[in-house]
């Protein structure tokens, strides 16, 4: 047992590969449960199912990679670090299938009736608020692209905080009733920025 979670505390790079593709199936085993789901017949209503589904997977997953660095922070092994910038891909990869469902499953792409949802609803502006803060950290998630920036990089990316604000918000609106889950994992996303508040706070000199 020892001898394993040294293994996994400082893999060799073989072993990274490893745990890297695991992470990577982990991370499209939601999307194989929801396709099953809706395949079987088992959702009421299939296209609200499928499009709210992607959408909390993708709230679940944003979360997820803003906790890689609190994670680390309290001892987790550092090649998590190494797979924030996949988490966050799967990130918009999910909030993509999320959008293209109400675009497409719900909306059939009539862009009148989108253009007064964006305007009438507020959980659907804020949303599209979200994917749109979304876009520019996916395509800016290369090493090439942190070189090109380099300090801008880091500005950049701390859209990460208002789109999660959005999203959650986002799912907040959407619900009607029972608010239980989208209260959930707001009090997760301010714990989250309490942490990184408490991390930028000035230390007091003893």
């Amino acid at each position: 047992m020892l001898t394993l979670a040294a293994n996994l505390a400082r893999p060799s790079p073989r072993q990274f590969s490893w745990l890297k593709g695991t992470v990577f199936l982990l991370c499209l085993l939601p999307l194989a449960t929801i396709a099953w789901t809706v395949s079987s017949g088992t959702a009421v209503n299939p296209i609200e199912y499928l499009t709210r589904a992607l959408g909390v997977w993708t709230l679940r997953l944003l979360l997820l990679t803003l906790a890689v660095s609190p994670l680390r922070w309290l001892g987790a092994p550092g090649w998590l670090l190494r797979l924030r910038r996949m988490l966050g891909l799967y990130t918009f990869f999910y909030g993509t299938l999320h959008l293209l469902s109400y675009l497409w499953l719900d909306k059939f792409f009539d862009w009148p009736a989108i253009g007064h949802d964006l305007l009438k609803r507020p959980f659907i502006t804020v949303g599209m608020l979200a994917m749109l803060q979304m876009l520019p950290l996916a395509l800016t998630s290369t090493d090439g692209w942190m070189r090109r920036l380099k300090r801008n990089w880091g500005r950049l990316h701390r859209l990460i905080y208002p789109l999660a604000i959005c999203a959650v918000l986002h799912y907040w609106w959407l619900v009607k009733r029972d608010i239980s889950q989208p209260a959930l994992y707001a009090a997760i996303l301010a714990l989250l920025l309490a942490w990184r508040l408490w991390q930028r706070w000035p230390r007091r000199v003893q």
